[in-house]
């Protein structure tokens, strides 16, 4: 029999500078059963993703304070740890799907929780395989 799904086996790892906001994506993530790191811009967030295999998803604001915006996070994420899946969010910026990096996903905010929760699982069942 094939092993049961069990996202807490992959992490996720939410990028915004916005407290609240971010507060609320982690909470959705976990309460989606995953396990979440979290940092509040970009030069953070590669800190962390160097110490921390078990990332599998980014899920990253646009609009940052730093060195990168979230897009340029993601540009580097994808080239520097490829197996990541990335997932763009923004309350002012539209991103075409020229600037993401390829199988990137998009949701403007506010994004639905619900479709956030299935972009997940979705990728979740893709990596078990």
């Amino acid at each position: 029999m094939g092993q049961s799904f069990d996202p807490k086996r992959y992490a996720v790892f939410v990028v915004d500078d916005d407290a609240l906001v971010r507060a609320e994506a982690v909470d959705l993530c976990e309460d989606a059963g995953f396990t979440v790191y979290e940092a509040r811009n970009a030069d953070q967030a590669i800190r962390l993703l160097e110490r921390h295999s078990d990332i599998r998803v980014l899920f990253t604001d646009v609009e940052m304070p730093g060195t990168m915006n979230g897009l340029k996070l993601a540009r580097a994420v994808r080239d520097r740890w490829p197996p990541i899946t990335i997932i763009v969010t923004s309350g002012r910026v539209q991103v075409g799907e020229g600037e993401l990096p390829e199988n990137g996903l998009f949701f403007a905010k506010p994004y639905p929780p619900k479709g956030i929760v299935k972009a997940l699982n979705d990728i979740a069942s893709q990596i078990q395989g």
